[in-house]
C-alpha cells in the first residue's frame, strides 16, 4: 500500500461524492411518482426540489468556511448523520409540507458534505497525488450519475417511491461511522475557536445565495408571481454590497477576500464558471435540436447523453494522472480547447446536418468534463493553504451550481420565446 495515502479517509470522501451525486439522480425521477402519492401537482412538489436546491446550494460555502475552523472531519461525519436521518423523514412523509420541510434539511447535510469533501481528498494524498485524487473524485461523483437513475426506477417500479429515500438512509450512516474512525486516528484539532465565526458576514452570505437562486429558478416566478423579480434583484444588490462593506471592515472575516487576489484560485474560478455556463446552455439546447429539428427518438436521444457521463468517468483519472505529472495548467487548458471545438461545431449545424455532427459536439463536451474538472479543482482546492480549503471546496461545489441556474433560465427564456410566438 501506498504510504502517501490516507486510504480511509480517501474512501470516505469518494462515498461522499459518490453518495451526493446518487441521491441527485435518485430523487429527482421519483418526483412525478410522489405527486400522485401524496396528493399533488408537479408545481407543487417542486417545492421539494426547490427547498433541498435553496438550503444547498445557499449554506454550501457557509459550510465550507466553518468546516475549516472547526475541522472538516466533524462537518463531514454530521453532513452523512443529517442527511440519513432526513431521508428517513422524507421517506416517511404523509403530505407534501412534511416533505419539503424534509427536503430542506436534506439539502443542509449534502451542503455539510459537498462543501468539504474535495477538500477532504485533497488533504488524503501527499502533493503529489493531489490531481489522481481529484480525477477519483469526479469520476465518483458520475458513477453516481449514471446509477442513480436506475436505482430510484427500480426501487419505485418493485418496491415504492418512498424507498428511493430509505435507501440512503444506511448509506449515510455507514458514511458517519467512516468519518468518525477517521477523525478518531488522525486527532486533527480545529484551528480557531467557535467565537471567531463571523455571524453577521454569514448570514448576509445566505441572503446572497438563496436570492440568487429565487431569481433564476421559473418555479418561484410560478408559485409567487414574476413580479418579485426585481425585489429580490434588489434585495441581492444589497445584501452583496453589506457583504463585501461588512467583511472588509471585518476582524475576522467570514470569508476573507484577500484569497481572490490569488490568481490561480481566481481565475479557476472565472474559468469553471465559464466552461459550467457553457456546457449547461450545450446540453439544454441539443435535446431539442436533436428531436424537434433532427427528428430522432427520445430513446436515440438518450443513449447519446450516456455519453457525457460514462466519458467523465473514464477520462477523469487520465486527466488527474496528467496533472500530477504536467500541473493543473495544460490539462485544464485541454480541456477548455475541446470545450470552444464543441461550440464551433454547434455554430455550424443546420436544419439538414447529419446527427452525426450533434453526437460528435456531445461527445468532444464530455471529454471537456472530464479534462477540465479534476485539473480545475487541483488549482483551486489543492494549491490553496490548507486552512482554507474548506471554503475553496465549497466554492468549486456552488460554482458548479451555475449549470442548474442556466439550465432553467434557458427553460424560462424557451418559455417565453413560445408564449410570443402563440400571441403573435
Amino acid at each position: 500500500m501506498d504510504s502517501r495515502v490516507n486510504y480511509l479517509l480517501l474512501a470516505t470522501a469518494l462515498l461522499g461524492t459518490f453518495f451526493s451525486g446518487t441521491a441527485t439522480r435518485i430523487v429527482a425521477i421519483s418526483m412525478p411518482t410522489v405527486a400522485q402519492s401524496l396528493g399533488t401537482d408537479l408545481l407543487g412538489v417542486s417545492w421539494a426540489l426547490l427547498s433541498y436546491q435553496l438550503s444547498n446550494i445557499g449554506l454550501s460555502v457557509i459550510f465550507g468556511r466553518i468546516s475549516d475552523l472547526w475541522g472538516r472531519e466533524k462537518m463531514f461525519a454530521l453532513g452523512f448523520l443529517v442527511f440519513a436521518v432526513s431521508s428517513l423523514l422524507c421517506g416517511f412523509s404523509q403530505t407534501v409540507l412534511q416533505l419539503i420541510v424534509a427536503r430542506f434539511v436534506q439539502g443542509v447535510g449534502g451542503a455539510m458534505l459537498q462543501s468539504s469533501s474535495r477538500a477532504l481528498a485533497s488533504e488524503s494524498v501527499t502533493e503529489d497525488l493531489a490531481g489522481r485524487a481529484q480525477g477519483y473524485m469526479t469520476t465518483a461523483h458520475h458513477t453516481g450519475f449514471i446509477l442513480g437513475p436506475s436505482i430510484g426506477g427500480l426501487m419505485i417500479d418493485y418496491f415504492s417511491w418512498r424507498w428511493s429515500f430509505f435507501l440512503l438512509a444506511p448509506i449515510g450512516f455507514g458514511g458517519m461511522l467512516l468519518a468518525l474512525m477517521n477523525m478518531k486516528r488522525r486527532q486533527v484539532a480545529p484551528q480557531h475557536a467557535i467565537g471567531s465565526i463571523d455571524y453577521l458576514g454569514a448570514a448576509l452570505l445566505f441572503a446572497i445565495t438563496t436570492t440568487l437562486v429565487f431569481i433564476f429558478d421559473r418555479r418561484t416566478h410560478q408559485l409567487i408571481g414574476s413580479s418579485t423579480k426585481f425585489f429580490l434583484f434588489a434585495v441581492f444588490i444589497a445584501s452583496l454590497a453589506a457583504f463585501l462593506a461588512h467583511e472588509s471592515r471585518a476582524r475576522s472575516p467570514f470569508v476573507n477576500l484577500e484569497l481572490f487576489k490569488i490568481r490561480r484560485f481566481s481565475f479557476s474560478v472565472v474559468s469553471l464558471l465559464v466552461v459550467s455556463i457553457c456546457y449547461a446552455l450545450t446540453g439544454f439546447l441539443m435535446p431539442f435540436y436533436l428531436q424537434d429539428i433532427l427528428r430522432l427518438t427520445p430513446t436515440q436521444v438518450g443513449i447519446l447523453f450516456m455519453a457525457p457521463s460514462i466519458l467523465t468517468v473514464a477520462l477523469a483519472p487520465v486527466s488527474g494522472f496528467m496533472t500530477d505529472r504536467l500541473g493543473p495548467r495544460i490539462p485544464a487548458t485541454v480541456g477548455v480547447v475541446f470545450m470552444i471545438i464543441s461550440l464551433v461545431a454547434g455554430g455550424v449545424l443546420r436544419t439538414d446536418s447529419h446527427w452525426l455532427l450533434p453526437a460528435m459536439l456531445i461527445v468532444v463536451g464530455a471529454i471537456t468534463n472530464g479534462i477540465f474538472n479534476p485539473a480545475n479543482s487541483t488549482a483551486m482546492i489543492s494549491m490553496m493553504p490548507k486552512e482554507h480549503r474548506g471554503f475553496a471546496s465549497a466554492m468549486n461545489h456552488v460554482t458548479r451550481g451555475a449549470r442548474r441556474f442556466i439550465h432553467v433560465a434557458g427553460l424560462r427564456i424557451s418559455h417565453w420565446d413560445q408564449s410570443r410566438d402563440i400571441n403573435g
